[in-house]
């Protein structure tokens, strides 16, 4: 080690931070983020989301503020998490020519292996700092087969040293929302797939201002009708998107608990 190096090291080793609730990356300094890594926050989430339509009455940014919320409130209650950036460039269809939510203006959409290398690198970025356990949170489903698979790629090879990366797959497929919406009485046509009942309930929840009242109107049964709607989300409410969001978090916190018992 050269002189110059070795003062670095010895200054820079001799740096601390005072402790703070803060949980967001990018809200912390690396002196911050080093000292919680060592004090027991060594596991991180990854929240992906995604710029992509939402019909003519919710923002583009819809998914990246419902999972900035529920990424924060699951780390709060694991009390051992931080929160990385979200990844809002996924896959979202063909450019060209314009497929899927690609049809709709302002949709940004990146091939499947562009955001596999995106995550998977953010994730080696994070092992190198010290984090232990990676999580990967999802809130679109194009994005759910990219995060098993890079999940699945990391466990194989650092499986030896003790670093896992977990797919929460739950918090977006298996969170009972649809069931509990039956349960209240809604119909499948009513819940839909996208733009509808339960979107435009979280948003209203988390960041109302992305809603716009006066443009809701059902959409049809058929998925990305020409609105890019699919259900009704005249029906949402604040109500509904707190339960809905609650159901996603717990979702999220079974499947933690269910992969640090199984690997203990």
């Amino acid at each position: 080690m050269t002189g110059l190096a070795l003062y670095l090291s010895q200054f820079t080793s001799a740096l601390t931070a005072p402790e703070t609730d803060e949980i967001e990356l990018r809200n912390l300094t690396w002196v911050e983020v080093r000292s919680m890594i060592e004090h027991g926050k060594s596991t991180v989430i990854i929240p992906t989301a995604g710029i992509e339509q939402n019909g003519p009455h919710a923002v583009l940014g819809k998914h990246g503020y419902v999972v900035e919320y529920t990424a924060g409130a699951i780390a709060r209650a694991l009390k051992d998490a931080l929160v990385a950036p979200t990844i809002e460039t996924v896959p979202e269809g063909s450019v060209d020519p314009p497929q899927g939510h690609m049809a709709f203006s302002g949709t940004i959409s990146v091939p499947e292996e562009v955001f596999e290398l995106i995550l998977e690198h953010t994730a080696r970025s994070l092992k190198a700092h010290g984090f232990k356990t990676i999580l990967f949170l999802g809130d679109s489903g194009g994005n759910q087969a990219g995060q098993g698979k890079v999940a699945e790629k990391l466990n194989l090879e650092w499986h030896d040293i003790g670093i896992r990366t977990y797919h929460l797959g739950d918090y977006y497929s298996g969170n009972g929302q649809v069931d509990w919406l039956r349960a209240q009485g809604y119909s499948d046509r009513e819940i839909g797939t996208h733009a509808g009942i339960r979107d435009i309930s979280e948003l209203l929840a988390v960041r109302p201002d992305g809603v716009r009242p006066d443009r809701l109107a059902a959409g049809g049964g058929r998925y990305l009708e020409s609105t890019g709607v699919n259900g009704d989300p005249t029906l949402a409410s604040v109500e509904i998107g707190h339960t809905m969001l609650k159901l996603k978090i717990e979702a999220a916190l079974r499947q933690v608990h269910l992969f640090r018992t199984s690997t203990q």
